[in-house]
């Protein structure tokens, strides 16, 4: 076990809550009163990133409180020239406990590296993975932590609204979360879907209307939708990344009907359905739609997903991955 000094590595692919915690840190060290002396901010794509940061963070704070350094988009756990690492281990054993050294990255540390295991000794390392779009039990954990911590009351059908609506982006869930928090205070005791639906944001649900258009080989429909979410900025992976979700959900329903499973409880359990009572509907959505079709498509988004995250044109990458999807599910393609 690592003896920890003021030296921590955040990193994860949720910008949006690793940015919480950084702003909790630098609040939690410094007086905001010595602020422009006490905080400094270098970029990881400079290439004196570290050496400027170890230099600066042994400078003891100016006034009251402590001092952050924070090195934005870090690649010391990617890669680490031999030089640099003397430096490190020379200098981070030696920092004042007033003086706090921050890392982020987006990426995942390479636990081979020399310089990771050395940070791994003395550094507090903290993930911020995001929840998986299909993961609606987990999304659900975490909007009710949240509500909770904004003193929120929710009844099953609001919580059910929130996950369908805004699915696993955190920072859509803390915004919403907000409004209602504000909504709460006037309406006393657990507000009801009816009641919050005008706070929510529903590109998740536009989202999931071009997955049922997709799913019913009604291209022009599909393509309006894509056109229709990026014109309202939705992420074009946060887009991919419900319809996966979804075609996920559809596959895994029907794949299993298909092997002759036949307890529904069970069905809806393996497929982590948030309300069981789906079911009945995704039965009926799926009736003519074969297997093999949903899991074709699958591959098809999951190679969609693959093309935006290597810089893919979001419209034109959606739009041809789109006419594919829907080409699958026309009507001569849903015979069984």
């Amino acid at each position: 076990m690592g003896v920890y000094m003021p030296i921590y590595f955040f990193w994860g692919e949720d910008e949006f809550t690793l940015e919480l915690e950084v702003k909790q840190l630098k609040s939690a060290t410094i007086d905001p009163n010595w602020q422009d002396f006490n905080f400094r901010e270098i970029s990881g794509e400079d290439s004196q990133a570290h050496f400027l940061a170890v230099t600066e963070v042994m400078t003891p704070p100016f006034g009251n409180g402590g001092k952050l350094v924070l090195v934005k988009g870090s690649n010391l756990a990617q890669q680490c020239p031999e030089t640099l690492l003397e430096e490190l281990k020379r200098v981070l054993p030696a920092i004042g406990k007033n003086s706090h050294l921050l890392l982020t990255s987006n990426k995942k540390p390479d636990s081979r590296l020399k310089s990771t295991k050395l940070l791994q000794k003395i550094a507090q390392f903290k993930e911020f993975s995001l929840l998986s779009a299909w993961k609606t039990e987990e999304i659900a954990v975490e909007i009710k932590r949240i509500a909770s911590v904004k003193n929120i009351s929710l009844t099953p059908d609001a919580m059910e609204l929130l996950v369908e609506s805004i699915g696993n982006d955190s920072r859509a869930i803390w915004n919403t979360l907000e409004k209602i928090s504000l909504y709460q205070l006037s309406f006393p005791g657990p507000l009801s879907a009816s009641t919050i639906t005008p706070l929510v944001n529903n590109s998740s649900q536009n989202s999931l209307q071009l997955s049922t258009a997709m799913l019913n080989g009604e291209t022009s429909q599909a393509l309006a939708l894509v056109e229709d979410l990026l014109n309202q900025n939705e992420a074009p992976l946060r887009i991919v990344a419900t319809l996966i979700g979804q075609f996920r959900t559809w596959a895994w329903i029907k794949l299993q009907l298909e092997a002759g499973e036949k307890d529904e409880a069970k069905i809806a359990s393996s497929a982590a359905l948030n309300n069981p009572k789906r079911l009945y509907f995704l039965k009926k959505e799926l009736q003519t739609v074969p297997g093999r079709n949903l899991t074709c498509a699958l591959s098809h988004l999951l190679e969609l997903e693959y093309a935006l995250k290597r810089g893919g044109e979001p419209l034109k990458t959606l739009q041809t991955k789109v006419i594919e999807i829907c080409g699958i599910f026309s009507i001569k393609n849903k015979n069984q």
